[in-house]
C-alpha cells in the first residue's frame, strides 16, 4: 500500500522535492521544442510516403491536425519566458505536460497504426520506423520529466507490440520485441540519469539554501539580530540611490545608548548583552511600522535609514529616544540607560552612507554634549563647524607644541582662610594660522588625531616646571583625558617624567572625569593605581555630571571630589542647597576631601564653609593665569582677601 501511494505521489508530482520541479522546467524548455521539431517531420515523412496509396483525410488532414498541434506547442514552449518561475508555477507546467504529452501520444499511435494498413512491405515499414523512432525521441527528449516519458512511452509501445506481435510474421514479432528490448533499457538509462539529475540539483538547492544562510549570518548582528554594519551600509546606498532617483527625501540617523558603559560594568557583560537584546527588539518593533532599515553598527551605536523628511525623521528618532529611556526589566533587575540621536538627510548631505554616516555621527556629538537623551538634525552651521574643526585638526598635526602651548594655572584655595593649597593646570593655544583656539575644542580634536599622549606629555612637562616656582607646599592638578587614563603606555610615560622632573609626586593631583573612568573602567582603575603607588593623589572631576554609580567610588583609589560647579550655581535656593550639602556630606561619609568648582560670589562661599566643604575655585579666588602672574599673586599675597574675609 505505501508503495502503491509513493507511485501515485510520484505520478502526480505531489513528492516533488523543493527546487526539482524549476529545474526539470528549465530542462524541458530546452528539449521540448525538438521532440515536437522530431514529430512534426517524420509525421510529414510518412504521409507523404503514403500519399496515393492510403485515403486523402489519412495522409492530408490529419497529419495537417497533428503537425499544427504539434507547431503550436513548440512555439509556445520557446516562447515561454526564460525567466525564474516559482515552484508552484513549475509544477502545474509539468501536469499540463504530462497530459497533453500523452494525450498528443495519443493521437499519434492512433493514426500510425490506421496508416500501417495501407501501402506495399517498404511502406508499412517505415510506419513501424516511424514509431520506434517517435519512442526513442520521446525518451530522450522527455528524459528530465519521466513521468511524462513513460506515459508516452507505455501509450506508444504497448499497442504497437500488440498490432505487430504475431506468430504468423516472426520478422515484425522479431523486431517488436527488439524495440521492446531497446526501450526497457533506454528507460532504465532515463531513470538513472533522472536520478542523477535529481541528486544533483538537491545538491545545489542544499549549498544555495547554505549560502544563504551563510550570507544571513555574515549580514546580521548575532546578539540582536538586526543587520550589521556591512549589510546597512549596503541597504543604505541603495535606498539612497533609489530616493534620488524618485526625488524623495531619506533620514540616516545614528543611536548611541546613554549610560549604557555604566550598566554593563555594574552587572556584568551578561547583563549588558540582555540589555543590547533588548535594544534591539524595541528598535525592531518601532521601524517595522516605518518601512525603514535599523542595524546594530557595533558596540552600543545603532543606526537606521527612513525615507521622509527632517520632521518624520526628527519625530522618529524622538519615539526611539523616547522608548529606550524606559526602564528595561530583566529577570531579577531593573536597568535605565536611554538614547541620544543624530541624524543627516539627504536634502542637506550629498554623497553616500557614509558621508551621511559622518554628519549623523557629527549631529550625535552635539546631541551628547548640549541635549544627551534627544535628538539633533545635521545643519548647514554643522558643516561650517565640521570645516573649521578640520582646519584646527590639521593646525594641530602640525603644530610645534613646545612652542604654541601654554599653561595657565588657577589657584584652588582652603575654605576656612583662603590659603592657596593646589593650582589646577589648564591648557591654552595660540596657533600661528588660526589664533587662540579653545581647550574644549582642541583636546577633544587632539583625541581624535592620536596625538594626545604627545600633547599630554608636552603640558605636562610645562605645568612641572611652573610648580618649582612656586611655594613647596602648593600641590599641582593636572588634568588627564579619557584617552590617558586608558592608555598604559601614556600612564608609564607621565610617572617617568614625573621622576625626571625632580618634583616629588606627593606634590600631584591627576583629575579624571567621570565619563573618562566609565569609558573602560578595568583600564582606568589599574591606570589610576598605577599612579598611586607612586604617590600620587587623584580626584574625580565634575562630580556628579558623568555616569558613574556608588560602586565605582568605593572601587577606586579616589583621593578627592570636585564638585561640578553646577551645583553651586544652584545653591540659591532651598533645593539646590540641600542637594549641595547631601554632595558634601557622602563625600565626607567616603573620607573624600571636597574641591567646590565655579564659586562666583561670596554668599556661595559662606554656604560652603557652613556646610564644611574643603576647599574652593573659581572667579571669586582668581582666573586661570600665567605663571609670572601667578607667582605675584601668591607671594605677594595679591589673594582678594578682603572679599573672602567678607564671606
Amino acid at each position: 500500500m505505501l508503495v502503491l501511494k509513493k507511485s501515485v505521489d510520484w505520478l502526480t508530482f505531489r513528492s516533488v522535492q523543493p527546487g526539482l520541479a524549476v529545474a526539470q522546467f528549465r530542462e524541458l524548455q530546452r528539449q521540448i521544442p525538438l521532440l515536437y521539431a522530431l514529430l512534426s517531420v517524420n509525421a510529414l515523412a510518412v504521409a507523404y510516403t503514403h500519399h496515393g496509396t492510403a485515403p486523402e483525410w489519412m495522409t492530408v488532414w490529419v497529419p495537417a491536425l497533428l503537425l499544427t498541434v504539434s507547431v503550436v506547442r513548440l512555439v509556445k514552449w520557446l516562447i515561454s519566458p526564460v525567466a525564474r518561475v516559482s515552484e508552484e508555477e513549475a509544477i502545474r507546467a509539468l501536469k499540463r505536460t504530462t497530459i497533453l504529452g500523452s494525450v498528443i501520444a495519443v493521437a499519434y499511435i492512433s493514426w500510425s497504426l490506421q496508416l500501417s494498413r495501407y501501402g506495399n512491405e517498404h511502406q508499412q515499414s517505415h510506419v513501424a520506423i516511424f514509431i520506434a523512432i517517435t519512442v526513442i525521441g520521446c525518451i530522450f527528449c522527455l528524459m528530465h520529466l519521466p513521468q511524462a516519458a513513460l506515459s508516452v512511452t507505455a501509450i506508444v509501445t504497448l499497442p504497437y507490440l500488440a498490432y505487430y506481435v504475431s506468430p504468423d510474421d516472426a520478422i515484425y514479432t522479431a523486431v517488436g520485441f527488439n524495440i521492446l528490448l531497446v526501450t526497457l533499457v533506454m528507460i532504465r538509462v532515463l531513470l538513472n540519469s533522472f536520478d542523477g539529475f535529481a541528486m544533483l540539483i538537491r545538491t545545489q538547492v542544499h549549498t544555495e539554501k547554505l549560502n544563504r544562510e551563510i550570507t544571513k549570518l555574515a549580514h546580521t548582528d548575532m546578539l540582536t539580530g538586526l543587520p550589521n554594519r556591512r549589510l546597512f551600509f549596503t541597504e543604505a546606498d541603495r535606498r539612497i540611490g533609489h530616493c534620488r532617483t524618485a526625488g524623495r527625501e531619506l533620514a540616516l540617523g545614528v543611536i548611541d545608548l546613554d549610560r549604557f558603559k555604566a550598566a554593563n560594568d555594574t552587572f556584568g557583560h551578561v547583563v549588558g548583552d540582555e540589555i543590547l537584546g533588548a535594544v534591539g527588539e524595541r528598535l525592531r518593533d518601532i521601524f517595522v511600522n516605518h518601512d525603514g532599515l535599523v542595524a546594530r553598527l557595533g558596540g552600543d551605536e545603532f543606526a537606521f535609514v527612513v525615507e521622509g523628511d527632517d520632521a518624520k525623521a526628527l519625530a522618529l528618532a524622538g519615539h526611539v529616544c523616547q522608548a529606550l529611556a524606559a526602564p528595561f526589566h530583566l529577570e531579577d533587575i531593573t536597568v535605565s540607560i536611554g538614547a541620544s540621536c543624530g541624524i543627516a538627510t539627504t536634502h542637506d548631505v550629498l554623497g553616500t552612507s557614509r558621508e551621511l554616516y559622518d554628519c549623523a555621527d557629527y549631529a550625535l556629538y552635539k546631541t551628547k554634549s548640549e541635549r544627551r537623551g534627544f535628538a539633533t538634525l545635521y545643519s548647514p552651521e554643522h558643516e561650517q563647524r565640521i570645516r573649521s574643526e578640520r582646519a584646527v585638526e590639521a593646525a594641530l598635526q602640525v603644530a610645534d607644541l613646545d612652542e604654541e602651548m601654554e599653561v595657565h594655572l588657577q589657584p584652588i584655595a582652603s575654605i576656612d582662610g583662603g590659603t592657596v593649597a593646589f593650582v589646577e593646570a589648564l591648557a591654552r593655544w595660540t596657533s600661528p594660522e588660526l589664533g587662540p583656539v579653545a581647550p574644549d575644542v582642541f583636546i577633544l580634536l587632539a583625541e581624535r588625531a592620536g596625538i594626545m599622549h604627545r600633547l599630554t606629555l608636552t603640558l605636562l612637562g610645562k605645568a612641572l616646571a611652573h610648580l618649582e616656582r612656586l611655594p613647596a607646599e602648593v600641590m599641582l592638578s593636572f588634568n588627564l583625558s579619557a584617552h590617558d587614563i586608558t592608555c598604559h603606555e601614556t600612564v608609564v610615560a607621565i610617572m617617568s617624567l614625573v621622576r625626571r622632573s625632580g618634583v616629588h609626586p606627593s606634590r600631584l593631583v591627576m583629575e579624571l572625569t567621570e565619563t573618562a573612568v566609565v569609558r573602560d573602567f578595568e583600564a582606568a582603575e589599574a591606570s589610576m593605581r598605577l599612579l598611586r603607588s607612586l604617590g600620587i593623589k587623584i580626584a574625580l572631576d565634575d562630580f556628579g555630571t558623568g555616569q558613574s554609580s556608588l560602586s565605582y567610588l568605593r572601587r577606586l583609589p579616589i583621593d578627592k571630589v570636585k564638585i561640578d560647579r553646577s551645583f553651586v550655581a544652584g545653591a540659591d535656593d532651598v533645593e539646590g542647597r540641600e542637594l549641595l550639602s547631601a554632595v558634601v556630606a557622602f563625600c565626607k561619609s567616603m573620607r573624600m576631601q571636597c574641591i567646590a568648582e565655579g564659586v562666583e560670589d561670596a554668599s556661595q562661599l559662606r554656604f560652603l564653609q557652613s556646610i564644611d566643604c574643603d576647599f574652593f575655585q573659581g572667579y571669586l579666588l582668581a582666573k586661570p593665569l600665567p605663571i609670572d602672574e601667578l607667582v605675584v599673586l601668591v607671594q605677594g599675597r595679591g589673594l582678594p582677601d578682603q572679599r573672602l574675609a567678607k564671606a
